[in-house]
Protein backbone atom coordinates (compact mmCIF):
# COMPACT_ATOMS: atom_id res chain seq x y z
CA UNK A 1 0.00 0.00 0.00
CA UNK A 2 1.01 3.64 -0.47
CA UNK A 3 1.06 5.91 2.57
CA UNK A 4 1.63 9.67 2.64
CA UNK A 5 3.42 10.70 5.83
CA UNK A 6 3.34 14.21 7.30
CA UNK A 7 5.64 15.34 10.14
CA UNK A 8 5.62 18.87 11.61
CA UNK A 9 6.13 18.44 15.35
CA UNK A 10 9.12 20.78 15.72
CA UNK A 11 11.01 22.78 13.08
CA UNK A 12 11.04 20.49 10.04
CA UNK A 13 8.12 20.36 7.60
CA UNK A 14 8.53 16.87 6.22
CA UNK A 15 6.38 14.91 3.77
CA UNK A 16 7.07 11.46 2.32
CA UNK A 17 5.24 9.00 0.10
CA UNK A 18 6.19 5.38 0.70
CA UNK A 19 5.12 2.04 -0.70
CA UNK A 20 5.15 -0.56 2.04
CA UNK A 21 4.17 -4.13 2.86
CA UNK A 22 5.29 -6.67 5.45
CA UNK A 23 8.69 -7.17 3.78
CA UNK A 24 9.57 -4.04 1.81
CA UNK A 25 9.61 -0.25 2.14
CA UNK A 26 10.24 1.95 -0.88
CA UNK A 27 10.55 5.71 -0.58
CA UNK A 28 8.68 6.96 -3.65
CA UNK A 29 9.19 10.66 -2.90
CA UNK A 30 10.15 12.80 0.07
CA UNK A 31 10.92 16.41 0.84
CA UNK A 32 11.76 18.31 4.03
CA UNK A 33 11.77 22.08 4.50
CA UNK A 34 14.27 22.83 7.28
CA UNK A 35 14.13 25.89 9.53
CA UNK A 36 17.64 25.61 11.00
CA UNK A 37 18.88 28.85 9.45
CA UNK A 38 15.82 30.71 10.72
CA UNK A 39 16.24 29.60 14.34
CA UNK A 40 20.06 29.59 14.48
CA UNK A 41 20.26 33.29 15.29
CA UNK A 42 18.07 32.71 18.37
CA UNK A 43 20.09 29.73 19.59
CA UNK A 44 17.06 27.43 19.53
CA UNK A 45 13.59 26.86 18.10
CA UNK A 46 11.09 29.69 18.60
CA UNK A 47 7.63 28.03 18.58
CA UNK A 48 5.70 30.96 17.10
CA UNK A 49 8.16 31.37 14.24
CA UNK A 50 8.20 27.60 13.66
CA UNK A 51 4.42 27.54 13.36
CA UNK A 52 4.42 30.32 10.77
CA UNK A 53 7.10 28.61 8.71
CA UNK A 54 5.19 25.31 8.78
CA UNK A 55 2.15 27.14 7.43
CA UNK A 56 4.27 28.58 4.61
CA UNK A 57 5.92 25.28 3.72
CA UNK A 58 3.26 22.60 4.10
CA UNK A 59 1.40 23.00 0.79
CA UNK A 60 4.50 23.45 -1.43
CA UNK A 61 6.17 20.42 0.21
CA UNK A 62 3.08 18.22 -0.25
CA UNK A 63 2.76 19.35 -3.88
CA UNK A 64 6.42 18.57 -4.54
CA UNK A 65 6.05 15.03 -3.15
CA UNK A 66 2.77 14.27 -4.93
CA UNK A 67 3.67 15.96 -8.24
CA UNK A 68 4.06 12.73 -10.22
CA UNK A 69 1.99 10.40 -8.03
CA UNK A 70 -1.67 9.56 -7.60
CA UNK A 71 -3.46 9.73 -4.29
CA UNK A 72 -2.21 7.36 -1.56
CA UNK A 73 -4.14 4.57 0.15
CA UNK A 74 -3.84 6.32 3.52
CA UNK A 75 -2.36 9.38 5.23
CA UNK A 76 -0.24 9.12 8.38
CA UNK A 77 0.29 12.31 10.38
CA UNK A 78 2.08 13.21 13.59
CA UNK A 79 -0.51 14.36 16.13
CA UNK A 80 1.93 14.77 19.04
CA UNK A 81 3.95 15.29 21.10
CA UNK A 82 5.54 18.51 19.90
CA UNK A 83 4.92 22.23 19.40
CA UNK A 84 1.20 22.88 19.08
CA UNK A 85 1.45 25.38 16.21
CA UNK A 86 3.42 22.98 14.02
CA UNK A 87 1.25 20.00 14.94
CA UNK A 88 -1.89 21.92 14.00
CA UNK A 89 -0.51 22.73 10.56
CA UNK A 90 0.32 19.10 9.82
CA UNK A 91 -2.89 17.68 11.28
CA UNK A 92 -5.17 20.13 9.47
CA UNK A 93 -3.39 19.50 6.16
CA UNK A 94 -3.80 15.73 6.65
CA UNK A 95 -7.48 16.07 7.59
CA UNK A 96 -8.15 18.18 4.52
CA UNK A 97 -6.46 15.70 2.19
CA UNK A 98 -8.21 12.76 3.87
CA UNK A 99 -11.58 14.42 3.23
CA UNK A 100 -10.79 15.45 -0.37
CA UNK A 101 -9.23 12.14 -1.39
CA UNK A 102 -11.59 10.01 0.70
CA UNK A 103 -8.75 7.96 2.17
CA UNK A 104 -8.18 6.85 5.79
CA UNK A 105 -6.14 8.99 8.17
CA UNK A 106 -3.78 7.42 10.70
CA UNK A 107 -2.72 9.51 13.73
CA UNK A 108 0.86 8.63 14.69
CA UNK A 109 2.72 9.48 17.86
CA UNK A 110 6.04 11.13 17.04
CA UNK A 111 8.03 8.82 19.36
CA UNK A 112 6.45 5.73 17.82
CA UNK A 113 7.66 7.07 14.49
CA UNK A 114 11.22 7.05 15.81
CA UNK A 115 10.66 3.52 17.14
CA UNK A 116 9.96 2.25 13.61
CA UNK A 117 12.57 4.40 11.82
CA UNK A 118 15.19 1.58 11.76
CA UNK A 119 12.90 -0.46 9.50
CA UNK A 120 13.66 1.89 6.59
CA UNK A 121 16.37 0.46 4.34
CA UNK A 122 17.03 2.61 1.30
CA UNK A 123 19.83 0.38 -0.02
CA UNK A 124 17.77 -2.73 -0.71
CA UNK A 125 14.20 -1.63 0.17
CA UNK A 126 14.00 -4.80 2.28
CA UNK A 127 12.47 -3.91 5.62
CA UNK A 128 14.75 -4.22 8.66
CA UNK A 129 12.06 -6.02 10.62
CA UNK A 130 12.04 -5.81 14.40
CA UNK A 131 11.99 -9.04 16.38
CA UNK A 132 10.00 -8.99 19.59
CA UNK A 133 10.19 -8.49 22.46
CA UNK A 134 12.11 -5.27 21.78
CA UNK A 135 13.74 -2.62 23.93
CA UNK A 136 14.11 0.91 22.53
CA UNK A 137 16.41 3.74 23.55
CA UNK A 138 14.91 6.92 22.08
CA UNK A 139 17.30 9.87 22.36
CA UNK A 140 16.72 13.30 20.82
CA UNK A 141 16.58 17.00 21.58
CA UNK A 142 13.27 16.64 23.39
CA UNK A 143 13.15 12.99 24.47
CA UNK A 144 15.26 10.46 26.34
CA UNK A 145 13.33 7.27 27.03
CA UNK A 146 13.78 3.54 27.48
CA UNK A 147 10.71 1.66 26.29
CA UNK A 148 9.88 -2.04 26.30
CA UNK A 149 7.66 -3.49 23.59
CA UNK A 150 6.67 -7.15 24.24
CA UNK A 151 4.60 -7.30 21.03
CA UNK A 152 3.99 -4.87 18.14
CA UNK A 153 1.86 -1.87 19.10
CA UNK A 154 2.28 -2.29 22.86
CA UNK A 155 4.76 -0.14 24.78
CA UNK A 156 5.84 0.27 28.35
CA UNK A 157 8.03 3.13 29.49
CA UNK A 158 10.66 1.64 31.78
CA UNK A 159 12.90 4.68 32.23
CA UNK A 160 13.81 8.11 31.00
CA UNK A 161 15.28 11.46 31.88
CA UNK A 162 13.81 13.34 34.83
CA UNK A 163 14.87 16.71 33.45
CA UNK A 164 16.93 17.57 30.34
CA UNK A 165 16.86 15.30 27.32
CA UNK A 166 20.22 14.14 25.97
CA UNK A 167 20.02 16.31 22.88
CA UNK A 168 19.04 19.32 24.98
CA UNK A 169 22.08 18.75 27.20
CA UNK A 170 24.36 18.59 24.16
CA UNK A 171 22.88 21.81 22.77
CA UNK A 172 23.15 23.68 26.08
CA UNK A 173 26.77 22.65 26.54
CA UNK A 174 27.43 23.78 22.97
CA UNK A 175 25.95 27.18 23.82
CA UNK A 176 28.28 27.45 26.82
CA UNK A 177 31.19 26.83 24.47
CA UNK A 178 29.96 29.37 21.94
CA UNK A 179 29.18 26.70 19.35
CA UNK A 180 26.37 27.81 17.00
CA UNK A 181 22.95 26.09 17.05
CA UNK A 182 22.35 23.24 16.50
CA UNK A 183 25.33 22.40 18.66
CA UNK A 184 24.88 18.70 19.39
CA UNK A 185 26.26 17.37 16.08
CA UNK A 186 29.17 19.83 16.26
CA UNK A 187 30.07 18.61 19.75
CA UNK A 188 30.14 15.03 18.48
CA UNK A 189 32.43 16.04 15.62
CA UNK A 190 34.85 17.91 17.90
CA UNK A 191 34.79 15.00 20.36
CA UNK A 192 36.36 12.73 17.73
CA UNK A 193 39.62 14.67 18.21
CA UNK A 194 39.51 14.98 22.00
CA UNK A 195 40.31 12.92 25.09
CA UNK A 196 37.11 11.64 26.68
CA UNK A 197 38.95 10.82 29.92
CA UNK A 198 40.59 14.24 30.30
CA UNK A 199 37.84 15.78 32.45
CA UNK A 200 35.93 13.73 34.99
CA UNK A 201 32.43 15.13 34.58
CA UNK A 202 29.71 13.50 36.73
CA UNK A 203 27.53 10.59 35.54
CA UNK A 204 24.20 11.51 37.22
CA UNK A 205 22.07 8.57 38.41
CA UNK A 206 24.39 6.05 36.76
CA UNK A 207 24.31 3.87 39.87
CA UNK A 208 20.61 4.31 40.74
CA UNK A 209 18.65 1.02 40.87
CA UNK A 210 16.01 2.20 38.36
CA UNK A 211 16.29 3.03 34.67
CA UNK A 212 15.83 6.79 35.08
CA UNK A 213 18.42 9.38 34.08
CA UNK A 214 19.25 13.03 34.70
CA UNK A 215 21.35 15.39 32.62
CA UNK A 216 20.72 18.86 34.08
CA UNK A 217 23.41 18.30 36.73
CA UNK A 218 25.95 17.42 34.06
CA UNK A 219 25.18 20.65 32.22
CA UNK A 220 25.65 22.60 35.47
CA UNK A 221 28.95 20.81 36.18
CA UNK A 222 30.22 21.85 32.76
CA UNK A 223 29.12 25.44 33.45
CA UNK A 224 31.16 25.59 36.67
CA UNK A 225 34.15 23.86 35.12
CA UNK A 226 34.21 26.35 32.26
CA UNK A 227 34.07 29.20 34.77
CA UNK A 228 37.51 28.08 36.02
CA UNK A 229 38.73 26.92 32.62
CA UNK A 230 37.48 29.55 30.09
CA UNK A 231 37.33 27.63 26.84
CA UNK A 232 35.22 28.66 23.85
CA UNK A 233 35.38 28.34 20.08
CA UNK A 234 37.26 31.66 20.06
CA UNK A 235 39.67 30.48 22.78
CA UNK A 236 39.80 26.71 22.25
CA UNK A 237 42.71 25.95 24.59
CA UNK A 238 43.44 26.62 28.26
CA UNK A 239 46.43 25.77 30.44
CA UNK A 240 46.99 25.94 34.19
CA UNK A 241 48.71 23.92 36.90
CA UNK A 242 46.27 21.07 36.27
CA UNK A 243 47.40 20.68 32.68
CA UNK A 244 46.39 21.63 29.17
CA UNK A 245 42.77 21.39 28.00
CA UNK A 246 41.18 21.90 24.59
CA UNK A 247 37.63 22.40 23.42
CA UNK A 248 37.88 18.94 21.84
CA UNK A 249 38.68 17.49 25.28
CA UNK A 250 35.64 19.20 26.80
CA UNK A 251 33.36 17.88 24.06
CA UNK A 252 34.78 14.36 24.29
CA UNK A 253 34.49 14.32 28.09
CA UNK A 254 30.88 15.50 28.01
CA UNK A 255 30.08 12.92 25.36
CA UNK A 256 31.72 10.17 27.42
CA UNK A 257 29.72 11.12 30.52
CA UNK A 258 26.44 11.02 28.59
CA UNK A 259 27.29 7.80 26.77
CA UNK A 260 28.36 6.06 29.98
CA UNK A 261 24.97 6.78 31.56
CA UNK A 262 23.02 5.64 28.48
CA UNK A 263 25.04 2.44 28.14
CA UNK A 264 24.75 1.65 31.85
CA UNK A 265 20.97 2.10 31.93
CA UNK A 266 20.42 0.27 28.65
CA UNK A 267 22.55 -2.66 29.81
CA UNK A 268 20.57 -2.94 33.04
CA UNK A 269 17.27 -2.82 31.12
CA UNK A 270 18.44 -5.52 28.73
CA UNK A 271 19.33 -7.78 31.64
CA UNK A 272 15.87 -7.32 33.16
CA UNK A 273 13.69 -7.58 30.05
CA UNK A 274 15.76 -9.97 27.87
CA UNK A 275 14.71 -8.43 24.52
CA UNK A 276 15.47 -10.05 21.16
CA UNK A 277 16.09 -6.62 19.63
CA UNK A 278 17.58 -3.36 20.88
CA UNK A 279 16.45 -0.25 18.99
CA UNK A 280 18.39 3.01 19.02
CA UNK A 281 16.52 5.95 17.48
CA UNK A 282 16.04 9.71 17.60
CA UNK A 283 18.31 12.58 16.60
CA UNK A 284 21.10 11.64 19.02
CA UNK A 285 21.18 8.13 17.53
CA UNK A 286 23.43 9.73 14.88
CA UNK A 287 26.14 10.05 17.54
CA UNK A 288 29.04 7.88 16.36
CA UNK A 289 30.32 6.91 19.83
CA UNK A 290 26.87 5.87 21.06
CA UNK A 291 26.21 3.79 17.94
CA UNK A 292 29.57 2.04 18.22
CA UNK A 293 29.26 1.24 21.92
CA UNK A 294 25.76 -0.17 21.57
CA UNK A 295 26.94 -2.23 18.61
CA UNK A 296 29.61 -3.75 20.85
CA UNK A 297 27.12 -4.31 23.67
CA UNK A 298 24.50 -6.06 21.55
CA UNK A 299 27.10 -8.22 19.84
CA UNK A 300 28.44 -9.27 23.23
CA UNK A 301 24.95 -10.09 24.52
CA UNK A 302 23.86 -11.81 21.32
CA UNK A 303 20.79 -9.70 20.52
CA UNK A 304 19.71 -7.89 17.37
CA UNK A 305 20.60 -4.22 17.01
CA UNK A 306 18.43 -1.92 14.92
CA UNK A 307 19.21 1.73 14.28
CA UNK A 308 18.10 4.14 11.55
CA UNK A 309 20.16 5.26 8.60
CA UNK A 310 21.73 8.64 9.38
CA UNK A 311 19.24 10.43 7.10
CA UNK A 312 16.35 9.08 9.19
CA UNK A 313 17.70 9.78 12.67
CA UNK A 314 16.18 13.26 12.73
CA UNK A 315 12.48 14.09 12.42
CA UNK A 316 11.17 12.86 9.07
CA UNK A 317 7.90 11.89 7.43
CA UNK A 318 9.08 8.51 6.16
CA UNK A 319 9.25 7.15 9.70
CA UNK A 320 5.74 8.52 10.39
CA UNK A 321 4.43 6.74 7.28
CA UNK A 322 6.18 3.53 8.37
CA UNK A 323 4.65 3.68 11.83
CA UNK A 324 1.34 4.48 10.15
CA UNK A 325 1.51 1.19 8.25
CA UNK A 326 1.72 -0.72 11.52
CA UNK A 327 -1.14 1.24 13.04
CA UNK A 328 -3.20 0.67 9.89
CA UNK A 329 -2.71 -3.08 10.25
CA UNK A 330 -3.81 -2.77 13.86
CA UNK A 331 -6.97 -1.04 12.57
CA UNK A 332 -6.09 2.24 14.29
CA UNK A 333 -7.37 4.60 11.64
CA UNK A 334 -9.59 7.51 12.71
CA UNK A 335 -12.37 9.47 11.03
CA UNK A 336 -10.72 12.64 9.71
CA UNK A 337 -12.85 14.98 11.81
CA UNK A 338 -11.77 13.21 15.01
CA UNK A 339 -8.02 13.70 14.66
CA UNK A 340 -6.78 16.20 17.25
CA UNK A 341 -3.30 17.67 17.70
CA UNK A 342 -2.05 16.86 21.20
CA UNK A 343 1.31 18.48 22.13
CA UNK A 344 1.63 16.39 25.31
CA UNK A 345 0.47 13.05 23.97
CA UNK A 346 2.04 9.85 25.26
CA UNK A 347 2.64 6.82 23.08
CA UNK A 348 1.94 4.58 26.09
CA UNK A 349 -1.56 5.63 27.15
CA UNK A 350 -3.36 3.95 24.22
CA UNK A 351 -1.92 0.52 24.92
Amino acid sequence: MKILGIESSCDDTSVALIEINEKHITILAEKTASQIEVHAKYGGVIPEIAGRKHAEHIIPVIEAVMETHTRPDAIAVTYGPGLIAGLLVGVEAAKTLSYIWNVPIIPVNHIEGHFYSPEINTKTQEKNSIQYPALALIVSGGHTELAYSPVPGTYEKVGGTRDDAVGECFDKVAKLLGIPYPGGPKISKLAEHGDGNKINFPRPMEQSPDFDMSFSGLKTAVLYWLHDHPITVENPKFENEEGSFTIEDVCASVQSAITDVLISKTTAAIKKYSPRTLILAGGVSANKKLREELEVLTTKLGINFRLPELAYTTDNAAMIATAGFHRFNEKKTVLWKNVIADPQSSWYKEN
